[in-house]
């Protein structure tokens, strides 16, 4: 049965813009009263006046596990309860290699990636259970694509779907749900500046067939988040393209990571990112998640 969300109360981390403004935009043309999380207090504002009257917003950092908490005790008196929980917030390496990343870069990227993530689920999970609503944590296709050049990222993406799944099981007998989004190429400026200001990454394309690397809109990606929380869909793949990938990717990938490993144009990105590992990588709290092959300082 369709989970109605005209006046369910939806709240999106990394919500201020790009995917997580889409699905935010889509939740209330719902009819959804939106909670609109994200780091910069700016963000949030110029996000709420967006999306109207019935969208409320606060700067929360997701590493923080008490700021969080308490945002969400805030969000749940101001609009009567938490129904749906999208944990959204994300950040992107540069690219470089795991000996060419600054440690305290790989540890954040998981911090914010996998430990926010996790977080947010804390926080959320006694509104989730005492309404019986649905959680849906943002993973990536790198959850099953080889994450050369982004390696703490798909460490990160790759937790999170774990971490989804057990929620699914373990939510069932309360009567909620929880999901797993994974985001292909969206048009986002992650993805400009991670492919098309950074030639390095260009590599990764190479790799993948054309049809696949079609990008979607925030806007389009944010309409098939929400198709998939009105479903309490278990996953939802989009483009939808990638699902064929996701189901054989037992097959697939060690097929893709040999060809990986023997491509000229992967040789020269690695040694490419090596030579540039001098200069320390900066990385930033984001709206969005990141896509294959993204490698992009991001800003929220």
């Amino acid at each position: 049965m369709k989970f109605d969300l005209a006046d369910k109360v939806v709240v999106i981390t990394g919500a201020a813009r790009g995917i997580g403004l889409g699905t935010a935009e889509a939740a209330a043309l719902r009819g959804a009263k939106v909670a609109v999380l994200d780091l910069r207090r700016d963000d949030v504002d110029r996000a709420v006046g967006r999306l109207g009257d019935k969208a409320f917003g606060l700067a929360v950092d997701v590493t923080d596990r008490e700021e969080l908490a308490r945002a969400f005790t805030t969000i749940a008196d101001r609009l009567g309860g938490i129904d749906v929980v999208v944990a959204n917030a994300g950040i992107a390496p540069r690219g470089a290699t795991v000996q060419g990343m600054a440690p305290e870069v790989f540890d954040r990227v998981v911090e914010v990636n996998l430990t926010g993530v996790y977080n947010t689920v804390l926080a959320a999970l006694p509104f989730i259970v005492e309404r019986r609503g649905h959680l849906l944590l943002t993973s990536s296709v790198y959850a099953f694509m080889n994450g050369v050049g982004v390696a703490p990222y798909a460490v990160a993406k790759a937790g999170v779907e774990q971490l989804g799944r057990a929620l699914r099981v373990e939510l069932a007998p309360y009567g909620a749900t929880a999901g797993i989004v994974y985001y292909g190429f969206i048009d986002t400026d992650m993805v400009k500046v991670g492919f098309d200001e950074d030639p390095l990454a260009n590599a990764i394309v190479d790799l993948i067939p054309p049809f696949l690397t079609k990008r979607l809109t925030p806007a389009q990606a944010g309409e098939d988040t929400v198709r998939g929380i009105e479903r309490r869909a278990a996953q939802t793949i989009t483009p939808a393209r990638w699902a064929a990938l996701s189901a054989f990717r037992g097959l697939i990938t060690p097929v893709m990571d040999g060809i990986a490993i023997r491509h000229r144009k992967v040789h020269k990105m690695i040694r490419g990112f090596d030579a540039r590992s001098a200069i320390p990588p900066r990385v930033e709290q984001t709206a969005e998640p990141a896509v294959p092959g993204a490698c992009a300082r991001v800003e929220s």
